[in-house]
């Protein structure tokens, strides 16, 4: 039985110019940069989006369509997390990608049509002793 999921934590949204798309989301949406992650906007990360009540999450990333359509990344504690992870290793017979993100910890996979997904702990401090070693670099941010 996999773990529980405790909310979608964010969504990848790929966008032409982001700067356009930063104030396009703030008129329209209420969505404002999120400054405790503007630290990740720098050389092709996402630029991360926020409600005012920091319940919803976009993830812009600049460059235009992805080959593979919209990450949604779904948000875990830190046990659920290290569950996530054997269950998927389990479920897809090998271990998911793990990236240390400084202030989450992320696993990517696909399923069978190669939509991306991602299980985000923001309980690091929680999880780095378990993973220590683990991460695969900071790709997939």
């Amino acid at each position: 039985m996999p773990p529980d999921l405790k909310s979608i934590d964010h969504v990848h949204v790929h966008v032409a110019d982001r700067a356009a798309a930063e104030r396009w989301y703030a008129l329209v949406l209420g969505l404002t940069r999120h400054p405790g992650l503007a630290f990740w906007a720098t050389d092709g990360g996402p630029l991360t989006l926020r409600d005012p009540g920091d319940r919803v999450h976009l993830a812009l990333f600049e460059g235009g369509p992805a080959p593979h359509r919209t990450t949604v990344a779904f948000g875990v504690d830190g046990d659920d997390f290290l569950r996530w992870r054997q269950h998927l290793a389990a479920t897809l017979g090998r271990e998911p990608r793990a990236v240390d993100h400084e202030v989450s910890w992320s696993l990517y996979f696909s399923d069978p049509d190669g939509n991306p997904y991602e299980i985000t702990t923001h309980e690091h401090a929680a999880v780095r002793p378990a993973l220590q070693g683990a991460a695969l670099g900071e790709g997939g941010r």
